[in-house]
């Protein structure tokens, strides 16, 4: 696929023309039209047969929410980002239920925007040909839409928590540490886990700290007769 066309679904024309210049800039994304509430941005799904949909929630007549759900009642072949102000649980749950691709929360930014557009660009590429999938393509397609993130279920219970990885953090990376963590029978320490993954301690280090600075992990601190402090580590 060379070009892939996107519909605006906004009420604000500020944000929606700040939207069209964001994409504009972006290669490989054509803008096909414009809708300014959830009835009318339905219609011209059907009629402009877009690949991708930026809509706000917040909307009248018709809200986002409304909206995302007669996309899905109506087997609408259609991907939706969500742009918005909203930013209670409640309605993001609601949002990511009815199946999103990405939700972008304003006020944002174009290395924002442009993220998300190259990677949908490449998910598009990516399933573009595929029939019969193997479980390893499934996996491969799910880490493709979420590659500058993590998604965590810790034992023991059932919530998933997703975090943003910061700037020189690997996501396989995390992947090992975690599941080394979660296999081990108690605290593992940096140089063990450097030793698993096959990096220097500081950057298990790094991995653990973030870690732990995500509620994912707590730290043990073991105090020797002698030398420095040990930190050990446990979900």
């Amino acid at each position: 696929m060379d070009v892939i066309n996107v519909l605006l679904i906004e009420d604000d024309p500020m944000v929606r023309e700040v939207n069209r210049q964001f994409i504009e800039q972006i290669e490989g994304f054509s803008l096909v039209g414009y809708a300014s509430n959830g009835i009318e941005g339905i219609q011209k799904i059907k009629q402009l047969t877009p690949e991708l949909v930026f809509m706000d929630i917040f909307m009248p007549e018709q809200d986002g929410i409304i909206t995302l759900g007669k996309i899905r009642e109506e087997h609408l072949p259609v991907d939706v980002i969500a742009v918005t102000a909203a930013n209670d649980m409640p309605t993001v749950q609601r949002i990511l239920h009815l199946g999103v691709y990405d939700y972008i929360m304003k006020p944002f930014t174009f290395e924002r925007i442009e993220q998300t557009l190259k990677n949908y660009q490449s998910y598009r590429k990516k399933i573009s040909g595929m029939q019969d999938l193997t479980q390893h393509d499934v996996d491969h397609l799910m880490h493709q839409r979420l590659p500058e993130q993590v998604v965590v279920t810790t034992t023991g219970t059932e919530a998933m928590i997703i975090a943003e990885l910061p700037k020189g953090f690997n996501r396989a990376t995390l992947d090992k540490v975690l599941a080394y963590i979660q296999s081990s029978e108690g605290a593992v320490s940096a140089e063990e886990v450097s030793t698993y993954i096959g990096t220097a301690r500081v950057t298990a280090r790094r991995y653990l700290d973030f870690l732990e600075k995500q509620n994912l992990l707590k730290v043990d601190i073991q105090y020797g007769s002698v030398g420095r402090p040990i930190h050990r580590y446990y979900i």
